[in-house]
């Protein structure tokens, strides 16, 4: 007998079945017949549009005034080297957003990606082929690196580029491919229900788990104004088993008896129902401090102790996470919060 639903079916798994340092495979499921695609596509797009990677934008090489100039004693003309540049793949890791590489070589030498690292920049792809130089070359060359999104074509990368440099195309995007697949899964005795197998490759700037947390954060954020404006909860949340667990919402979902703090603070959390870590680093410092007996000295330990385990009151925690994280107190504790 078929059933009269009154919503939809919600998926309740979320598994990585395989990661590599630049590959994942991720599935999730089961979905009502024809959702699958409603929640794919976007996040595919929005993985292959918005995920950050590092990239040359600029670049002055001694010698050279133009690029279709050449250089004495190497090999490949400018508008070669330009090319050679353009495939090697650097990951800026000091914070910065933008970071000069200045560099000198002598021939004669093979000059691959690897020479290019420097403090603070990553050459994720080192035996790249950058330049030959002969025995009576020299080369020295000046690369300006920034992060951004996508690819922004070196017209409108002009203004940006010191005097004295070539303006480059932004080849930002870290993702090497994005695709999906939907197949058919058995629920409830009905063979139509769907699954989503999700495979990332990145060129290995950035871990493939995160291009793909960063996209389905990115949907969250940009449908943030609708479930505000129309008192929409996003009660989305997708519970991943095993290794790959989310280490934060397992963190935040440790007790608070578990988390060291002293008998003192403990007992401060325990008197106001505080169960688990997470429910203290939801607060600011102005709710931890109306706690009924907490004083000055446990309000300074606590604060220490949350910014030891990444979570400082100064900070607010993502979105995304904070959502998922009530969702499972309150689950947890059968109350809202």
């Amino acid at each position: 007998m078929k059933k009269i639903k009154t919503a939809p079916y919600a998926p309740t798994e979320f598994i990585v079945t395989k990661s590599e340092n630049d590959r994942a495979v991720f599935e999730i499921y089961p979905f009502e017949p024809g959702y699958a695609i409603t929640l794919a596509h976007p996040i595919k797009r929005l993985i292959l549009s918005s995920a950050i990677g590092s990239a040359p934008i600029a670049v002055k090489i001694e010698g050279a005034a133009h690029e279709f100039d050449s250089v004495r004693g190497v090999v490949e003309d400018v508008a070669r080297l330009i090319v050679n540049l353009k495939n090697i793949r650097f990951k800026i890791t000091n914070g910065e957003n933008r970071i000069e590489l200045v560099a000198s070589f002598r021939g004669p030498k093979e000059v691959k990606g690897a020479d290019l690292a420097a403090e603070g920049v990553e050459v994720v792809t080192p035996d790249a082929h950058f330049a030959s130089i002969n025995e009576d070359g020299e080369l020295k060359i000046s690369i300006i690196l920034e992060k951004g999104m996508g690819y922004i074509p070196s017209e409108e990368l002009r203004d940006l580029a010191p005097e004295g440099y070539l303006p480059l195309d932004g080849i930002f995007g870290p993702v090497r491919k994005a695709n999906y697949s939907i197949e058919k899964m058995l629920v409830e005795d009905n063979p139509n229900f769907e699954k989503i197998v999700f495979e990332i490759a990145t060129y290995g700037q950035i871990d493939p788990k995160e291009v793909f947390r960063s996209g389905v954060a990115t949907l969250f954020k940009q449908t943030e104004i609708l479930s505000s404006a129309l008192g929409v909860a996003n009660e989305s949340s997708f519970g991943i088993k095993g290794e790959e667990a989310d280490e934060r919402l397992k963190t935040l979902l440790s007790k608070v008896e578990d988390v060291g703090f002293s008998t003192r603070s403990y007992n401060c959390l325990f008197n106001s129902k505080i169960v688990y870590l997470g429910e203290v680093a939801l607060m600011d410092e102005s709710q931890l401090s109306r706690l009924k007996n907490l004083g000055k000295k446990s309000l300074d330990e606590i604060k220490e102790r949350l910014a030891q385990l990444g979570y400082p009151v100064t900070e607010r925690l993502p979105e995304d996470l904070a959502q998922k994280l009530r969702a499972r107190i309150s689950e947890l504790k059968g109350t809202s919060i």
